[in-house]
């Protein structure tokens, strides 16, 4: 993965409640197995006119000019709720998505979130609201995880992350990569273990 340590971006408000997998990227669009294109199926239901079209709706919040390039997202509760499908996630890196800003998250699409390299961050209704509303007037926002912060023009807003979460986006480094860097401690404690029990590790 990327390493992801600050961002400084605009950012996309979708501010819909309980926004599922199915929305963020139909099951019609899911044309393969692989992480590769699934950008043009993200949010296909409300992006274009028609099923299986590619016709735009000029009004829909990531067809606007203004969210052209845009790799922050806000939503509102419960986001990526229904299914289990990382290629709702996938479809988002594609697009170019690497925070997602809500009020809360689906359990499974938020662990999918961080082993993907995406940021989710969960703020109160009144600073997405707020982020939102500057977002409206042109402002950038700022995402930095070694602060744990989202910054704007003329707000912080301070954020939680669970640390293991937060080191493998600053690092870029997946669940085994940091399995790994105990490798150490692990085979010492496999040899102590033998020394003590060794019928366990007897083999036929």
């Amino acid at each position: 993965m990327k390493p992801l340590v600050t961002l400084r971006s605009k950012a996309v408000p979708l501010l819909r409640d309980n926004i599922d997998t199915d929305a963020i990227i139909p099951s019609r669009e899911m044309r393969s197995v692989s992480k590769d294109g699934l950008a043009d199926g993200l949010f296909a239901g409300w992006r274009y006119t028609t099923i299986n079209g590619r016709e735009i709706v000029p009004d829909f919040v990531l067809n606007r000019p203004e969210s052209q390039g845009a790799r922050i997202l806000l939503a509102g509760a419960n986001f990526g709720c229904g299914s289990s499908r990382e290629h709702a996630v996938w479809a988002l890196s594609e697009f170019g998505f690497r925070v997602v800003i809500a009020l809360s998250f689906s359990p499974i699409f938020q662990g999918n979130c961080i082993r993907n390299g995406i940021a989710p961050i969960v703020l109160p209704v009144e600073a997405v609201e707020r982020i939102a509303s500057g977002t409206a007037q042109g402002d950038w926002v700022t995402v930095d995880l070694q602060a744990c912060e989202v910054r704007t023009d003329d707000h912080t807003f301070a954020f939680v992350m669970e640390d293991e979460a937060r080191t493998m986006l600053i690092e870029g480094a997946d669940a085994i990569e940091l399995t790994l860097r105990r490798r150490a401690e692990i085979e010492g404690f496999f040899a102590r273990d033998a020394e003590e029990r060794p019928w366990i590790y007897l083999s036929d």
